[in-house]
């Protein structure tokens, strides 16, 4: 086992399989920067398939044990399943995160490739919220059935993922409780963060999730369930007659960087040691060279060895104005 400066190892790796996506959430990808003229990465700079797998094939010997699928939108890259495929194979716990638009014409092939499970994001029920915040004209209701066929096919706990922002969609927290409770589903609430350089983050934007917990517990008995593991992100709540569970993940008012054992590759073969980090560790040449895998693996355990990241702790003034790469570009 490989551990960082502050001795946290290498337990789950995000990969982002594109940088492209189908929404343009203010939070993430807002139009006005990511508009027609915004130059994507070519197809022929994107990591194949197989060079992800190689990829995760090297840093198996560092303890890594779950690998989370992302983008952009990761449903937008053809026959995502057959690395689905690959990767579970390698008898790794394999997820994906999407924003459900694409979910259900995939889910028989990425549940019978060996999909563990499913995060969806969602944050409102109100269609004229959801077109607003996601400047698309994508249904709701569309994405609610890819949610709930994801469950019926055994992808559990199918969890959705909720950012709230101040003055946009605070409104919408009860109802996202009350649709998924008795379901099985699990909601998170996720406070805004300060990811990349783009979508105009101030502190007032944030919701605390103390705030929004608060707000909850007029209406509904909520008590508070332990962690299944320390280095887990959210923080869990159930309904005291165990009809559901919900989270909260509060990076901003309660950070947790002390606990994170998260890596993350974008799609052209960079690792990134944070979710807020300004530069990536290039590794495409390695990855790209088939008899090099021991190689590759040295390369990865040199950068996570001098991986010394906990921004969230950190955060103040002059660091919130620093530049970060982009959410969309190495997934949340």
């Amino acid at each position: 086992m490989v551990l960082d400066k502050l001795s946290r190892p290498l337990r789950d790796l995000r990969i982002s399989v594109t940088d492209r996506c189908n929404f343009r959430c203010r939070y993430c990808m807002p139009r006005e920067e990511f508009g027609s003229d915004h130059t994507f990465l070519s197809k022929s700079e994107i990591l194949t398939y197989e060079e992800i797998n190689r990829f995760v094939i090297a840093c198996k010997p560092l303890g890594l044990q779950k690998v989370r699928i992302t983008g952009g939108e990761p449903l937008l890259r053809k026959d995502i399943h057959k690395l689905v495929e690959m990767i579970s194979g390698l008898g790794i716990e394999t997820a994906l995160t999407t924003n459900g638009s694409l979910l259900s014409g995939q889910l028989n092939k990425l549940a019978g490739s060996g999909l563990d499970r499913v995060t969806i994001s969602l944050d409102a029920m109100d269609q004229e919220t959801h077109s607003r915040i996601t400047d698309s004209t994508f249904s709701v209701s569309d994405i609610l059935g890819g949610i709930m066929e994801a469950s019926s096919l055994g992808l559990d706990p199918v969890k959705v993922n909720c950012v709230v922002r101040r003055g946009v969609n605070e409104s919408e927290v009860p109802k996202l409780v009350r649709k998924f409770r008795g379901t099985g589903v699990i909601v998170r609430f996720i406070e805004f963060m300060d990811v990349g350089r783009t979508n105009g983050w101030t502190p007032g934007q944030v919701v605390p999730s103390s705030e929004i917990l608060d707000f909850l517990s007029k209406d509904f008995d909520l008590v508070p369930l332990i962690r299944d593991s320390p280095s887990d992100v959210a923080s869990r709540w159930a309904h005291s007659d165990g009809s559901g569970e919900i989270g909260f993940i509060s990076s901003v008012s309660n950070p947790f960087c002390g606990d994170c054992v998260r890596a993350r590759l974008s799609s052209e073969g960079k690792l990134y040691t944070c979710l807020f980090s300004t530069l990536g560790h290039e590794m495409s040449d390695l990855i790209q060279k088939e008899a090099d895998s021991d190689k590759l693996t040295r390369a990865i355990t040199k950068v996570w060895e001098q991986r010394k990241d906990r921004y969230s702790e950190e955060r103040k003034p002059e660091t919130i104005t620093l530049p970060r790469v982009e959410m969309s570009y190495i997934g949340g």
